[in-house]
């Protein structure tokens, strides 16, 4: 089975029992991971004001660094900047820095599906395996 790219959206959901996603994430088939750097420093972001899901996060990034199963690309000014021209050439969409990054690293690596529900990954082609096909763009 094909690699499928998490976002930060997906490790997210895992975290966070009361996240809408939850169970559908934990129901999801296993598969190999691809994420990046910049992805889990978004999750640790998102993360950092709640002390107890600061800790989780923490603790969970530690492991996802150590799973076989988990393949992390490493930042590097090379993503940065294939990141910062994908977010300068789409001035109409509201892409972060890291969903850009992502949607590079997807492109250069060969990946089609992602663990999100962000409809931004949809406008590039990709598809995003959480979303909805009747919710509202």
């Amino acid at each position: 089975m094909k690699p499928v790219f998490a976002d930060t959206f997906y490790w997210i959901a895992l975290l966070n029992p009361r996240d809408a996603f939850h169970q559908r994430v934990l129901d999801h088939p296993p598969r190999t991971i691809v994420t990046t750097d910049e992805v889990l420093s978004e999750f640790l972001t998102y993360c950092a004001s709640n002390p107890v899901l600061r800790t989780a996060a923490a603790l969970i990034v530690v492991d996802i660094l150590a799973d076989s199963d988990v393949q992390v690309i490493p930042q590097s000014r090379a993503s940065f900047l294939s990141g910062v021209d994908l977010y300068r050439s789409r001035p109409d969409k509201g892409y972060s820095l890291a969903d850009c990054i992502s949607m590079m690293t997807m492109g250069q690596a060969g990946l089609d599906e992602v663990f999100t529900n962000d409809r931004h990954f949809e406008q590039e082609g990709f598809r995003p395996l959480f979303r909805d096909p009747h919710q509202v763009p």
